[in-house]
């Protein structure tokens, strides 16, 4: 094996000493440079949706089963209804599912609605009103109040749980109607579903 000459080896340790004063000088810069830092965090951040939810206590039961009605004929009944949420909303209530009869009973069964406190399903007992949803349409006109945004009685909900009762009458009136008109209606069937929904704001 050649051992270097005395030459080559001049160079080489000649061409190698600028390289560890580079790297020397390299070293110092950083360590000249290094700086104090600091850091702060805003941790956790989450993004969760409330909820709404709305009942009423019919226990899967129609509010009016009326058989065998005749003119004049006139009830009134209760039905609570109980807004559960975690953020503000409100309610209003419509009608959807109209029944159509081909002798126009619709036009002749007029509902008045009143909201207010106490009652449930089982009995108006203790009702006291606050306010007229409805003064007194018939089932035809309450149809057109098929909606949440067309709907009536709007209800204002903050987080949390909220009942309100509404006091339904339903009347049979012929008023007005000639004796064969009236006769025209028997054997007639119509209806309508009551419905409440809870929107948030």
């Amino acid at each position: 094996m050649r051992t270097p000459s005395t030459r080559t080896t001049k160079v080489l340790t000649i061409a190698a000493t600028p390289v560890a004063v580079l790297a020397a000088a390299t070293m110092i810069w950083q360590s000249s440079n290094a700086a104090f830092t600091g850091q702060t965090r805003n941790s956790g951040n989450d993004w969760a949706t409330g909820s709404v939810n709305i009942t009423d206590d019919d226990a899967g039961s129609a509010r009016f089963q009326v058989a065998n009605m005749a003119p004049g004929d006139s009830d009134t009944k209760c039905i609570k209804v109980t807004a559960n949420a975690s953020t503000n909303g409100l309610v209003k209530g419509y009608v959807v599912n109209p029944v159509k009869s081909s002798t126009g009973l619709e036009d002749h069964i007029v509902i008045t609605m009143k909201s207010g406190t106490g009652g449930t399903f089982a009995t108006c007992d203790g009702f006291v009103a606050e306010s007229t949803v409805v003064p007194a349409a018939t089932l035809t006109q309450l149809a057109a109040y098929n909606s949440w945004e067309s709907g009536v009685g709007g209800w204002p909900v903050t987080a949390g749980t909220q009942s309100r009762t509404y006091q339904v009458t339903w009347s049979f009136d012929t008023t007005g109607m000639t004796q064969a008109e009236v006769d025209k209606l028997q054997g007639s069937h119509t209806g309508i579903d009551l419905q409440w929904e809870l929107q948030t704001s």
